[in-house]
């Protein structure tokens, strides 16, 4: 079975597929921005790389979402919310975690089946 690694750097790929299963990296937002523009734009990723491995929002398995301040838990999800709308929603989880710097406030982890 192939693997497929999607803008592949030295330290890692933002996606990589194996089989039927995309596996994208974790995804972040502008730093210094707020929770609403870092959730917006880490989800604009998603959809982007979603689509250049051939899945979709339709077919979600799994996201992992890490915020670096559970006070931001309902402005996150009121991005979610309106992206997932009129989609399976995938299991999902959600922690506060020291994200890589403190300008970052979400990262989001996907894994989604090739549609």
């Amino acid at each position: 079975m192939t693997i497929q690694r999607i803008e592949c750097g030295p330290r890692m790929s933002q996606a990589v597929v194996h089989g039927n299963t995309v596996h994208l990296a974790g995804q972040v937002g502008a730093p210094g921005e707020s929770v609403t523009a870092q959730t917006t734009a880490v989800l604009a990723q998603v959809d982007q790389l979603l689509k250049e491995t051939g899945s979709s929002r339709d077919h979600l398995l799994t996201a992992t979402i890490w915020l670096a301040d559970m006070a931001d838990f309902a402005e996150m999800n009121g991005v979610w919310d309106a992206w997932i709308a009129g989609h399976p929603a995938p299991a999902r989880a959600t922690g506060e975690v020291k994200l890589a710097a403190p300008e970052y406030k979400v990262e989001i982890i996907i894994v989604a089946a090739r549609a």
